[in-house]
């Protein structure tokens, strides 16, 4: 483990990183806006030497479009990093991550209902529809998703090996997949696309309510994550040692497992399906600070998650583009070879 003042200066650097990520985000787009115009803006500060309209147009680009999208990146990354590092430490598994239950699948399974069908059963794509559309795809989603994790719970009171419990999540994913693929044979091209476009991941579906309910969840999940570094720490220690020192692993399992699902399923609900960032930002944690103690560990991986999907935002709508790149896609090609220098450095 770094020196506790090394560690220190460590994580106050992620802290700043993801500050000036943070301010980036709302500097950096399709439209050119002057930072002081936009401090003016965030800050609700009279800023001279622009007209009455460019600082209409300027505000309107900063509150409706890139605030809510660089909150909703920041939030993405918290979740899925904690619920990638609560995963890999309840199964012992640094293969784990997110969607290893199938809860993933099982937003996309509830999303897959709503989209694919809509236009069989209910006349109209669900993608015309709008906000109306939106906030179906996001009930379906976490609908879906909550399904598959009160299963997994429900099968977890009863099954005591770590292993057994992963391959019924593992087998649960395939099982929506397989669930999915049916449903995208017999649907319209039309709702087909507007899956697909969905899987893809996406930092702008949330504005207005939703990002103000979105907002308000993970504000209540990540916190209970935080009190579980105490149980996660001894789960760490095996399950002799656990038993041994009084704790009930039954319970804490399902309570860490729990904490991990609510979190992938609120940010698959808004978000789509985003991988990568919670199976690799626990390494990258890990490998920077050097330790298991979770103490440490868990808010490293929050904020090197919320460093990593800031930047991933940035990247996918860099000045001179028309709309924005996949996120998935930019998780993983910056990334991907992050984790990989990281370790490999380590090695």
């Amino acid at each position: 483990m770094l020196k506790p003042g090394l560690s220190f200066l460590t994580m106050l650097s992620l802290v700043v990183l993801s500050a000036v990520l943070f301010v980036a985000n709302l500097f950096i787009g399709t439209v050119s806006i002057p930072l002081d115009a936009i401090v003016g803006i965030v800050l609700d500060l009279p800023i001279e030497g622009y007209t009455e309209d460019e600082m209409t147009i300027w505000s309107n680009i900063i509150w409706n479009s890139r605030m809510p999208q660089t909150i909703t990146a920041l939030l993405a990354g918290a979740g899925l990093s904690v619920s990638g590092l609560q995963m890999q430490t309840v199964f012992r598994n640094p293969l784990a991550g997110p969607s290893v239950l199938g809860v993933s699948n099982g937003a996309s399974l509830g999303v897959a209902f709503v989209v694919l069908l809509s236009s069989s059963l209910g006349g109209v794509a669900l993608s015309r529809l709008g906000y109306v559309g939106d906030v179906a795809i996001t009930v379906a989603a976490i609908v879906g998703a909550l399904s598959i994790l009160a299963l997994i719970v429900f099968v977890a009171q009863y099954v005591r090996g770590n292993v057994t419990l992963l391959l019924i999540g593992v087998m649960t994913g395939y099982l929506a997949t397989a669930i999915i693929g049916v449903l995208k044979f017999f649907s319209a091209e039309e709702d087909v696309k507007a899956y697909v476009v969905w899987g893809l991941g996406c930092f702008t579906r949330t504005s207005g309510t939703q990002l103000v309910v979105f907002s308000l969840l993970m504000s209540i999940i990540l916190p209970m994550g935080m009190l579980l570094i105490k149980t996660m720490n001894i789960l760490m220690l095996g399950d002799n040692y656990a038993r041994n020192l009084g704790l009930n692993i039954r319970r804490s399992r399902i309570m860490v497992i729990l904490s991990s699902g609510l979190l992938a399923a609120v940010v698959t609900a808004y978000c789509g399906p985003i991988m990568f960032v919670g199976l690799a930002v626990p390494h990258l944690a890990r490998a920077v600070f050097r330790t298991s103690d979770h103490r440490w560990l868990m808010p490293a991986t929050l904020i090197s998650g919320i460093s990593l999907t800031l930047l991933c935002c940035i990247l996918s709508r860099l000045p001179g583009f028309e709309g924005a790149l996949p996120v998935n896609s930019v998780t993983a090609l910056v990334g991907a070879p992050i984790i990989a220098a990281v370790l490999l450095k380590r090695k």
